[in-house]
């Protein structure tokens, strides 16, 4: 898949890397600031969601990518962007359960007492592991294109 061109997977993963790491930093504030809860919540809600098909579209892009170039297939390479892979596998899983957990957070906005300590607990886990993933995976695709 391109856009003039240029490969889709390069031009889609900036909006993953962006807004991955600015849903889950939504998701934590939310969990953690009572006081921006009311004003945090829809943000969240269409950070986390945007984020994830972002997610979602760089990862199958990637495939399709991948399949394109045999340069990506050769040995020192292909490790490399193996690994990549299964970041972005386990990112999309991760960012898919944000999304689930924020939504539910929303839509329960209002109820207090376990409830809220369950989700307000998972939304600080489910964006962390965002967090860690998005940074891992980025990480992992930019040594396969760049080198060590």
């Amino acid at each position: 898949m391109e856009i003039n061109g240029l490969p889709l997977h390069p031009l889609v993963v900036h909006a993953a890397v962006v807004l991955g790491p600015l849903a889950a930093l939504a998701a934590i504030l939310y969990a953690v600031l009572p006081g921006w809860r009311d004003g945090l919540r829809w943000p969240m809600v269409v950070l986390v969601l945007v984020a994830t098909a972002a997610i979602w579209t760089a990862y199958y892009t990637g495939i399709n990518f991948r399949g394109t170039k045999d340069f990506f297939n050769q040995p020192p390479v292909a490790a490399k962007i193996d690994q990549h892979a299964r970041y972005a596998n386990i990112l999309r899983w991760v960012t898919t359960g944000l999304a689930v957990v924020a939504v539910a957070a929303a839509w329960l906005h209002a109820r207090v007492g376990t409830i809220r300590i369950v989700l307000s607990s998972a939304l600080v886990v489910a964006g962390t592991v965002t967090l860690a993933y998005v940074v891992l995976t980025g990480e992992a695709g930019a040594r396969s294109v760049w080198g060590s």
